[in-house]
């Protein structure tokens, strides 16, 4: 037996340990790797649910809010950059309000993802930001843990303030921005704005209204 051109029991032994442990290695990085996607998912639809239930709680519906949705795929004024779901709220079985993704890709860190809740009136029922990258201590003032800032919408409409004022007051309209922070609030000032134009351009469809219904307005 030629030393030079037959592999030792050695070499093969150890070509095999590698091959197994390279397995084994690429193996426990894709569990892991499912696994963290599947913790961020979750965590995902359980900010989700809270903002449902924040934007719109249980005392201002009757029906199964979680159940009672529909999809809605939009990019003019949601900025969808592909289907989504949308939820309505009902008393009596009539659509009282409906709650809209919405997503602005112009937040200083990119995207931010938004749940906007509007009455049948028209009025914001509130806003929520379920996913954003924006900077800890600056851009986070967002999330309703961090300040109220995003609890200004509550009430507002296409109408109130008027649409040259829905801006940040740096551009001259009638919202806040965080100190050494512009642009993230501008975003989402922006979005919310386009929500609302959403929904008027698309309210038969979204509150389901009868022909006698739009008749009286």
């Amino acid at each position: 037996m030629d030393p030079v051109t037959t592999p030792s029991r050695s070499v093969l032994r150890n070509s095999l340990i590698l091959g197994l442990f390279a397995i084994f290695t690429v193996g426990l990085i894709a569990i892991t790797q499912q696994g963290t996607a599947q913790r961020i998912i979750a965590e995902q639809q359980r900010m989700q649910m809270r903002a449902l239930n924040e934007i719109l709680p249980d005392d201002q519906h009757d029906n199964d809010l979680l159940n009672d949705s529909f999809t809605v795929d939009d990019r003019k004024y949601l900025g969808l950059p592909a289907p989504a779901t949308a939820w309505r709220g009902r008393n009596a079985g009539k659509v009282s309000a409906v709650i809209l993704p919405v997503v602005t890709m112009d937040g200083y860190s990119g995207r931010i993802d938004l749940l906007v809740g509007i009455r049948a009136n028209g009025e914001l029922a509130g806003v929520r930001v379920v996913n954003h990258r924006e900077t800890p201590g600056l851009g986070d003032k967002l999330e309703l843990a961090k300040a109220d800032w995003i609890l200004d919408f509550n009430g507002k409409s296409l109408a109130i303030p008027a649409p040259e004022r829905w801006a940040v007051r740096k551009d001259g309209g009638d919202f806040d921005q965080f100190t050494g922070a512009t642009i993230t609030p501008r975003a989402v000032v922006q979005a919310v704005h386009r929500a609302l134009i959403y929904f008027s351009e698309h309210r038969e469809v979204l509150l389901q209204l009868t022909p006698e219904e739009l008749a009286r307005g």
